[in-house]
Parts: C-alpha cells; structure tokens; sequence
C-alpha cells in the first residue's frame, strides 16, 4: 500500500491520538491535544494538521464536533512506522510456561494456549489445532469390534491419542489386524499420516499382481484409517470471546459483534485467517478490511505460527477491535507462539 507522506510533526500528533483514542475510546480534537501535551503549537496549527491527517486517510470525524478517531489506514501508519514493541513487555515467563505445561495432552495444551493469549491480552485468543497432513505418525493399534468395524488408536507427536471406529470392506482377525499394526507402526513410523497413506497405495499399485495377503490387509485398513473423516472439520481453541463486549461503547457496533460471535461458530473465516500466518515468518497483523472479510471490518487479527522441530504445525492468534494495544497483543502473540513451539518439542 501506498501510504501519503507524513511530516514527522503530524506522525508525532498521529501517535499522540491513536494512543489516547486506544486508551480511552473516545474522539480526540486539537484543543485536547493542544493542553494536554506540550508541543509547542496552537490549538489552531494542531487543528490544521489533523485536517491534513484527515484528508490522507488516516483520521475520521465520526460526528459532526472537531473530534477525530483513527481509521484503518491510521492504524496502519502507527503499526508500521510509529510503534514501539517492548519484548515479553510485564510478561511472567515462568508464569506462562507453567500454564503451558509441556506434560499436558496436545488438547488441553493448545487450550491452555488460548487462554494465555485471551488472559495476556484481554481479548480473544484463537489457536487453530494442527494441520492433519503436518501430523506424525508415532504408533497405531487395530482392536477388532462387532462386524467389520475396527478401533484405530493413533499415537500422534508423541503426545495426541486418537480413537477411531472405521468399517472395513470385511472381517479381519486380531491376528490379522495385529500383524497389520506391526507393518504400519515398522515402515510409517514417523511419517505425516498423507505421506504413509499416499506410499502405501503407491505400493499396492507398483507390487499389484504378486502382492501378499499381508500388504492387502494393510492398504485396506489403514486407507481408512488414515483418511482424515468427512464429518471431522478443521477446528480451534478459543478463548476469552465476552472480553470483546468490553468495547461495545457508541464507536462500536453490537451488530457487528452478534455477527463476530456467529463467526466464531462457523469457524472458516477464523481457520482461513489463520492458515495465512503459516504462509509468513514472524507475526502477521490484519487490521480492518485487510482480512479480507467483511465480518472482520471493524477488528484486528495478529498471529503467528507455532511450530515442532523446525516444521510450521498451526497458528494462533488474537482477536479484538482495532484500537486494540497493539504493542501489548504483539507481545503476546509473539511469546505465547515461542513457549507454545518449546512445550512441543519438549514431548
């Protein structure tokens, strides 16, 4: 984006009323600024510096009195070039790795995630859960039930259990599904379970006519077992929702929050938005319409990726309207991804 020059007196006011109207939520006008801060101009050269402001962008009148509010492209500007972000600013590390107690299952972990950013920041914390193709298999056990259904336990990353009934194309014994496992757990074995699936059926087509009764075995149930269920959505931890209704002053639609809330149930814009911190390093901040959904217009989403020996597994994030303290939710963001990241690799 191609953002107006700014004068370094106009980014100094700029700063000066996106801080206030963050703190308090109110429109700000230069005879506020003009007692209030000593900057050695006039009510009068303040009041034409917020015109100009105004007139690039960066500021609205939300009424029609002198008092002006940040818009979107003015938080950006302040973001980009006027923020200064204090690492792990009135953070206790030792607090928050023992709430991200790396014994925990992955569930409650990424939960506990959640709840750290949404307590950090006030706001609502979103972690999304892992990607199913970025998840390593540990180990896999087949227990034999009524018919042809099959109890598939998946150890995953050393920490998530799954339990899973899948219905084969026939019966098998439990010496058959035993041997099954030993064959899986011996050649998949630290693979993501779309890799062990796609060798799997590479194998039952390169060794088609002479394959073993064994490998049959083998390709039909863990085809389904690994096959990620139709009904089994992509999911997230959330946390901290009502704090939003904090913000619900005249500047802030109660509509927009409804509909927010009903988001937050969808899940796909979340999910979406999310998935965008695993295509970039670092925390990623959307502010207004930059996420591309009208329901987010009046929000700000920062995130950023956690990962598990080097390898990108999700993201998490905050969100909360956009007069959000951003150095505060930066900070958050920012360390709850790293002890995130160090809790699981510590499984």
């Amino acid at each position: 984006m191609n953002e107006p020059t700014v004068t370094q007196r106009a980014q100094q006011i700029l700063r000066i009323l996106v801080d206030r109207y963050i703190q308090d939520g109110l429109p700000i006008g230069s005879k506020t600024i003009a007692e209030e801060y000593a900057l050695g101009l006039s009510s009068a050269s303040i009041r034409n510096i917020l015109a100009d402001l105004e007139d690039a962008g960066y500021l609205s009148s939300p009424h029609t009195s002198a008092g002006r509010i940040p818009t979107p492209l003015g938080y950006r500007f302040f973001v980009n070039s006027l923020l200064t972000v204090q690492s792990n600013m009135n953070v206790n590390i030792q607090d928050l790795k023992t709430k991200l107690d790396p014994d925990q299952d992955i569930s409650h972990l990424l939960q506990s995630a959640s709840s750290v950013l949404s307590g950090l920041t006030q706001l609502i914390g979103v972690v999304a859960l892992p990607r199913r193709n970025r998840i390593e298999l540990r180990q896999v056990e087949f227990l034999p039930l009524s018919g042809s259904r099959v109890l598939v336990i998946l150890v995953l990353n050393n920490r998530e259990v799954q339990n899973r009934i899948i219905h084969t194309d026939r019966i098998y014994s439990q010496n058959e599904l035993l041997q099954t496992a030993n064959y899986l757990n011996t050649h998949c074995a630290g693979k993501d379970l779309l890799t062990a699936r796609k060798e799997l059926l590479l194998a039952m087509q390169n060794d088609q006519e002479d394959m073993s009764k064994l490998l049959q075995t083998v390709i039909d149930v863990a085809n389904k077992a690994f096959a990620s269920p139709a009904e089994e959505p992509k999911s997230y931890m959330i946390a901290g929702e009502g704090n939003l209704l904090q913000y619900a002053n005249r500047e802030d639609n109660l509509e927009r929050l409804r509909v927010l809330f009903n988001t937050f149930t969808q899940k796909q814009e979340i999910l979406n938005l999310l998935d965008h911190a695993l295509e970039a390093e670092g925390v990623q901040i959307f502010i207004g319409n930059e996420s591309g959904y009208e329901t987010f217009d009046s929000c700000s989403i920062v995130t950023a990726s956690y990962s598990v020996d080097g390898q990108l597994l999700g993201s998490l994030g905050v969100i909360g309207p956009t007069r959000m303290q951003y150095d505060r939710v930066i900070s958050a963001v920012d360390v709850t991804a790293k002890l995130l990241s160090a809790a699981l690799n510590q499984g």
